[in-house]
């Protein structure tokens, strides 16, 4: 039997654990077989300024940082099921794949 693969990706975990126990909820409801939630590794990507804007005195650096946050849920194909899931709103800050795999 073919499994969607939902990819979630967002700079807030609050949000993406609020998105993914939405749709446990649905295939709980609808009666499918999922796997996951599986978290992956967060990526940080930092971004070191000189707090100096003249370029005189003191080299001192402030480094930024910026965390990507990572999931992903395995679901048996149902349509009714991925339309629910369709329907669910989405934050603008979560980005979401969905890839259906034989």
């Amino acid at each position: 039997m073919p499994t969607a693969r939902i990819r979630l990706s967002s700079m807030n975990p609050q949000q993406l654990n609020n998105i993914l126990s939405q749709i446990k909820d649905i295939a709980e409801k609808t009666k499918v077989k999922y796997h996951g939630p599986i978290p992956f590794p967060t990526k940080r990507l930092k971004v070191p300024t000189r707090t100096s804007p003249d370029g005189r005195g003191r080299e001192l650096y402030e480094t930024w940082e910026m965390r990507i946050h990572k999931r992903i849920m395995d679901l048996d194909v149902d349509e009714r099921a991925l339309r629910l899931i369709m329907r669910i709103p989405m934050p603008r800050d979560v980005n979401v794949e969905i890839e259906i795999i034989e």
